[in-house]
């Protein structure tokens, strides 16, 4: 019985660590789709796209053009740790197989201001989540209104040319972004690509074919 107030104190600590960490957002949606059927048949193997959605403020909105964006760089590995763990306890109790992420930023920033916030460091709070992970994470960028869509792509966790892993979900905030803000995904797939079957053409074969077309 004496540990039992020491449980209880880490357990309120975690959960204010936690809290701290989301003060960042405005919000955050999560948003699990399980694909049923599909082209009329019902799915052989499952397919869940989860995608965790934060809104954060941009805090170069409205300025002079800036060639240092490290402090968003900075920010997207938090935020994405934070969304990553929201995401994969959406997945659960599938694995993911593949994984994307995409920023929509708003209309008074910059573009790349969000190339920061997914191509530098994101990734990487991506992979220590999902526990690896060496195939390049697709990402999407672009500026748009609050509700604009977002494509998020999906490539293979583990291999790049994972063929039934490559898969796409669509996503939307109402009421975000903000002007002066960004609207940054973390997004895992688990199963499949709904009814995947194509079969593509292997590296091997792709890097035969290149240098065929390069005379080499």
């Amino acid at each position: 019985m004496d540990r039992l107030p020491t449980r209880v104190s880490r357990l309120v600590a975690r959960v204010a660590a936690c809290f701290r960490r989301e003060l960042m957002f405005r919000q955050i949606t999560i948003i699990a789709q399980d694909v049923l059927a599909e082209g009329g048949r019902a799915l052989a193997v499952p397919c869940r796209r989860v995608a965790a959605c934060g809104v954060l403020a941009n805090p170069h909105a409205g300025g002079p053009p800036l060639d240092d964006l490290s402090g968003l760089a900075e920010l997207s590995f938090k935020a994405g740790e934070v969304l990553t763990a929201r995401a994969l306890a959406a997945l659960a109790p599938l694995a993911p197989r593949g994984y994307g992420k995409a920023a929509l930023v708003g209309t008074a920033g910059d573009l790349e201001h969000g190339a920061s916030m997914i191509h530098v460091r994101l990734g990487l709070a991506m992979r220590q989540g999902a526990g690896g992970g060496p195939a390049l994470i697709p990402g999407n960028a672009k500026v748009g209104s609050a509700g604009s869509p977002i494509d998020v792509i999906f490539g293979g966790l583990e291999d790049a040319w994972d063929y039934d892993a490559m898969d796409t979900m669509t996503v939307a905030i109402p009421d975000a972004p903000r002007p002066d803000e960004i609207l940054l995904v973390v997004a895992f797939l688990g199963g499949s690509r709904p009814n995947a079957r194509i079969k593509g053409a292997s590296p091997a074969q792709v890097d035969g074919l290149v240098r065929r077309m390069r005379g080499q």
